[in-house]
């Protein structure tokens, strides 16, 4: 097991050069956010168009809308009820699914969709509530992405490997990764107070970083969408996830040195200046 270092993160978050342009940075969909679990999809959405993508759509409920475009005017919206869903994601590099989605028959026909249309060149991010329905229905995993990195919390993680949580030990979790994804292009970010991420080549990866602060609602939504823009920006790799987890971490360290509690749009904000501060070498 290998504690991930500020230099792998510098080698990962490069300077960009002068003539860049949005097409440059990935594009990114996020998928979530029903009625009751707006804020989660917003909170994505925000971190994901704050650590760099070039591109960001959310697709969401209708009544998400107005927030959506009140707090992050960047991100497209797209009504997830949309018959071109399927079209939809074969033009994304990265796909985020799950921050708020929601265990209804809308959300599974949500992954259904995902599943039938994700290629082998893009990347799939899946959180929450599509971890949840996953361990419901193992069908529904995109199996055919290119990359597939699961985000899920210790008990969201028990749901999906079986796996209690006092015996989530790493010889225990890299082989669940394995027979869920038995193709070998997993990534498992599995959260904690010190995050591990896993490969399906037996690698480890733990992060150093982070606070008590950071526990709140709302925390592993911005860290998925961290993820799908350090993935899109970057390339979908274990470096890059562990990449994504540091900074989420580094810049909620930075506000626990004078707050009591890490509010997750608070982290979010910091995180265009901590990837400045990372990518001066």
């Amino acid at each position: 097991m290998v504690e991930i270092s500020r230099e792998l993160v510098q080698s990962i978050i490069v300077q960009r050069p002068s003539q860049s342009h949005k097409g440059n940075y990935g594009k990114v969909l996020l998928i979530g956010g029903s009625t009751n679990y707006g804020g989660a999809i917003i909170m994505a959405t925000e971190a994901c168009v704050n650590s760099g993508a070039g591109l960001v759509a959310t697709a969401t409920h209708s009544v998400n809308l107005d927030a959506l475009h009140a707090r992050i005017p960047e991100a497209m919206f797209i009504d997830w009820r949309n018959r071109s869903m399927n079209d939809l994601i074969k033009q994304m590099d990265v796909i985020v699914c799950g921050p708020g989605l929601g265990m209804d028959s809308v959300a599974r026909g949500l992954l259904h969709s995902l599943r039938e249309s994700v290629t082998s060149q893009q990347t799939v991010v899946l959180d929450a509530s599509a971890i949840d329905l996953i361990a419901q229905d193992r069908s529904l995993m995109p199996e055919n992405a290119g990359k597939i990195i699961l985000t899920p919390h210790q008990k969201e993680w028990e749901r999906l490997s079986q796996i209690r949580i006092p015996y989530q030990n790493d010889s225990a979790n890299h082989t669940a990764l394995n027979l869920l994804l038995p193709a070998g292009n997993g990534i498992l970010v599995l959260k904690s107070n010190h995050t591990k991420v896993y490969n399906c080549q037996g690698e480890i990866l733990v992060n150093p970083l982070g606070n008590p602060g950071m526990a709140i609602g709302g925390m592993g939504d911005t860290l998925s969408g961290v993820v799908g823009a350090f993935c899109a920006q970057f390339g979908a790799s274990m470096e890059v996830a562990a990449s994504a987890v540091y900074v989420h971490s580094y810049a909620g360290d930075c506000i626990f040195k004078t707050d009591y509690v890490v509010r997750p749009v608070k982290l979010s904000a910091k995180i265009p200046q901590v990837m400045k501060e990372l990518s001066s070498k």
